[in-house]
């Protein structure tokens, strides 16, 4: 028997290209298949009811006449998918247990998994952006979006089959410069890369320097004076920098490393600072930009917001008054570069919501300059993030004021994850607990984020994120341990003892089939639309499934059969679940 990765897919395909034999289907005909209630069928197509609306014609006699096109055409085998007209018009596709059994047997790992995703994005070239921290700071509450996101977009899309860049664009070029490097001259700082505290010690010194050229013009003109000797290359401010930077991208991969988040290249605002004059050149070449009271701006009169009749005129400033950059004119070398150099066909920014004015500025200015210069525009795809509040709906901030440090909240979610592991199994070594804290503690965090609809905002509760029970971490995690129990105490490896296993029978074991094939649906809508949240939902929902199964089913019976088929379900739950928290950047624990 024929088995598809994805049916509903293969079924979508089936629909457009009968459709094109359907009078009064026209040739851009969408099916609009979806999930269905499982109750009645697999997915369903309501793509019918408009077209017959379009067309005046009967929605139920173009659907049976679409139907019947599907069937001359051969595509769909009886025995694999059931399809009739319900209602007005609507199109119903079951899949039979026989067809449910043959996924389960042929997509039992990772492996096939990568293999049937790759339909989606092979041969693509993606280059992803972030989490992009800004040089000299210490990272805070606010980068935990930028790194669990990003990360679990890259993933997402790699799995998918993308050949994927990871491009961590840092802050590390500018006018804070001037100011920090003269912040350290007037103190006499020595900086020790190797110092524990040096990425505090500058972000102290850069505090006091910022504060004092503020109270007075002649320190800030020394401050752009030493920022002129960075930028024209003297070696000693040259060599500060460098340190500088050394010391940000070391204190930031410590906290990478406990995410794990992986980085191809790190190339960030200084690598285009000799590549601007070429964007601004041909700008003005093609005329899309023009001086604005001593700027190089770029306006989007299509855009009322952006246009020059605006009433709050918000241009594109891609060069300032003083002849200087900014984060248009690097990005707009940044894209160009990508383009060229990665040959992109598709580029993914992930920042905060904040951002969303200037990434829509930057993708109409680069569409308008690729077109007059003749070049290929990648996809170019904005991963907005909402903000993390704390408990009493306010952003997280200490008691003085200043935004959590993410070094702080990760310790802390290890100690309290290590507490509950340890009162709930008091009896496992002390370092096997303290492992599993470290990976819950942290896993919580990621999790709690990435289950929340990326662009809402969420709260923030220690409480929550870290509960044994429902939508968490832990209650996955803790999933997971439990069928993995399973293969333990009949001494097998997940995977084993499912030779001989016949096709589910038992509503149970449909139900959790089923379940565990829409597992391509959630990658679907989670590539299409960027949003993890769609694979948490899934996952929390499978373990759901699975529990409903484990009640109902005794797994280790007298029959040998029905074992096996029941052993096969544990396995691909197991698999399944582990899968997708891994996508998600989560490490599965064999015990809690």
């Amino acid at each position: 028997m024929s088995v598809w990765f994805n049916p509903a897919r293969e079924i979508d395909a089936l629909l457009r290209t009968a459709a094109a034999s359907v009078p009064g289907l026209e040739a851009d005909f969408n099916p609009e298949l979806k999930p269905s209630d499982p109750r009645h069928a697999d997915f369903q197509a309501n793509g019918v009811l408009a077209a017959a609306k379009k067309a005046k014609a009967n929605p139920r006699a173009l659907a049976t006449a679409l139907v019947e096109a599907v069937r001359a055409q051969g595509g769909l085998d009886d025995k694999i998918v059931q399809m009739e007209v319900a209602g007005p018009g609507f199109i119903n596709f079951k899949l039979t247990p026989a067809a449910l059994g043959a996924w389960l047997r042929e997509y039992r790992d990772e492996s096939k998994w990568r293999a049937g995703a790759a339909r989606l994005m092979g041969g693509r070239k993606v280059v992803i952006d972030y989490p992009s921290p800004n040089t000299a700071k210490q990272m805070h509450v606010g980068h935990l979006r930028p790194i669990v996101i990003g990360e679990a977009v890259a993933r997402l899309i790699e799995f998918c089959g993308a050949d994927l860049v990871r491009d961590n664009h840092i802050g590390d070029w500018g006018t804070n410069f001037g100011i920090l490097i003269l912040a350290i001259r007037r103190a006499g700082f020595q900086l020790d890369a190797k110092s524990p505290t040096a990425l505090e010690d500058l972000e102290r010194l850069y505090k006091e320097g910022s504060a004092a050229t503020k109270a007075d013009p002649a320190l800030m003109d020394a401050a752009r004076a030493e920022l002129a000797k960075l930028q024209s290359g003297d070696p000693a401010n040259t060599a500060l920098w460098k340190e500088i930077v050394e010391v940000s991208n070391a204190a930031c991969q410590r906290i990478y490393d406990q995410f794990g988040l992986k980085t191809d290249v790190i190339l960030g605002e200084s690598f285009y600072r000799d590549k601007v004059d070429q964007v601004y050149a041909e700008l003005a070449k093609h005329k899309l930009a023009e001086e604005s009271e001593g700027a190089l701006v770029v306006w989007h009169d299509e855009e009322p917001r952006f246009s020059r009749d605006a009433e709050t005129k918000m241009p594109f400033i891609v060069r300032k008054k003083d002849g200087s950059s900014n984060y248009a004119s690097t990005d707009l070398a940044t894209l160009l570069y990508r383009a060229e150099h990665f040959k992109a066909d598709e580029i993914v920014y992930v920042t905060d919501g904040r951002q969303q004015d200037h990434f829509h500025q930057l993708f109409l200015t680069g569409a308008k300059w690729f077109k007059a210069s003749d070049r290929k525009l990648p996809r170019l795809r904005h991963v907005w993030f909402g903000t993390i509040l704390g408990e009493d709906g306010k952003a997280i901030k200490t008691k003085s004021g200043e935004p959590v440090r993410l070094q702080e909240l990760i310790d802390q979610a290890e100690k309290l994850a290590f507490e509950a592991v340890t009162s709930k199994n008091p009896e496992l070594p002390e370092a096997e607990r303290k492992a599993i804290g470290k990976a819950i503690g942290v896993a919580a965090m990621r999790y709690a984020d990435l289950s929340s609809n990326r662009t809402m905002d969420y709260t923030f509760s220690w409480s929550k994120l870290l509960a044994f029970e429902g939508n968490t971490a832990p209650y996955l995690m803790y999933a997971v341990v439990r069928v993995r129990s399973i293969f333990r105490k009949s001494g097998l490896a997940v995977g084993q003892g499912e030779e001989g296993a016949t096709d589910p029978e038992t509503p149970a074991e449909i139900a959790l089939a089923r379940k565990l094939l829409a597992f391509t649906a959630a990658l679907d809508q989670a590539l299409e639309e960027l949003r993890p949240h769609h694979l948490c939902t899934y996952l929390h929902e499978l373990a759901a499934a699975y529990g409903t199964f484990y009640a109902a089913d005794s797994v280790i019976v007298d029959d040998p059969a029905v074992k096996a088929r029941r052993l096969m379900l544990c396995s691909r739950t197991c698999a399944v679940m582990e899968t997708g928290l891994r996508l998600l950047g989560i490490e599965p624990v064999e015990r809690m």
